[in-house]
């Protein structure tokens, strides 16, 4: 299980980050435990507890991430909640950027992260049997979520509205839409701990 967003350095005091709290992949974590499972969660850094009896691995690039997750393999289910920045600055500045007198910002050059759930559900072999992913969307929730089942190549899609009035970032509750190719399922509003919990139930009965 992935969790919580990755920071991508500009310079030794500076970076770019996704704006994520971890407590969904968090809540998830736990419900596997709960379950029986035996659960290695790869976080990104946030303020939260290690839930109890699950294996911990730290990260803070999306490419720390990766090499992470392609260590805990294999594995029966993998699920990705994490808001893993799609793009990194290409070269890291050695000191602080400055201001510069007249106000200009400074140019950076970015290069693109790897997609850590396509690379894990394309994989030929040992491929988990369910790879789940997670789209937080702003906009045309669950047709964003459609094209990015079929681009991603995973199983299924939790999808969720994270627009600012929705609360999800950072807030308890979530309302989301299971997508497969299949069909949708929706789902009502629930506290995070009980979407976790649904959640795991359904993966469960799927492998």
């Amino acid at each position: 299980i992935t969790a919580g967003p990755t920071r991508e350095p500009i310079d030794p005091v500076r970076y770019i980050s996704n704006h994520s709290s971890g407590k969904q992949g968090y809540a998830i974590a736990e419900a596997a435990v709960k379950l029986g499972a035996q659960v290695t969660l790869v976080s990104g850094p946030v303020a939260l507890p290690i839930p109890p009896c699950v294996g911990m691995t730290p990260v803070t690039t999306a490419r720390e991430m990766l090499a992470a997750v392609e260590s805990a393999l294999p594995a029966d289910i993998a699920i990705f909640t994490a808001a893993v920045a799609d793009w990194r600055v290409a070269k890291v500045a050695d000191e602080k950027l400055k201001k510069t007198s007249d106000g200009t910002p400074p140019s950076l050059s970015f290069a693109e992260n790897p997609d850590i759930l396509k690379a894990v559900a394309t994989l030929k072999k040992g491929r988990p049997k369910l790879v789940v992913g997670f789209a937080a969307e702003t906009e045309m929730v669950i047709d964003h979520a459609k094209v990015k089942l079929a681009k991603k190549g995973c199983d299924l899609i939790v999808a969720n509205d994270v627009s600012p009035d929705s609360g999800v970032f950072g807030g308890d509750a979530n309302t989301v839409h299971l997508v497969s190719a299949t069909g949708v399922e929706n789902w009502p509003k629930l506290s995070k701990s009980e979407v976790a919990t649904r959640l795991m139930n359904t993966l469960a009965g799927m492998v």
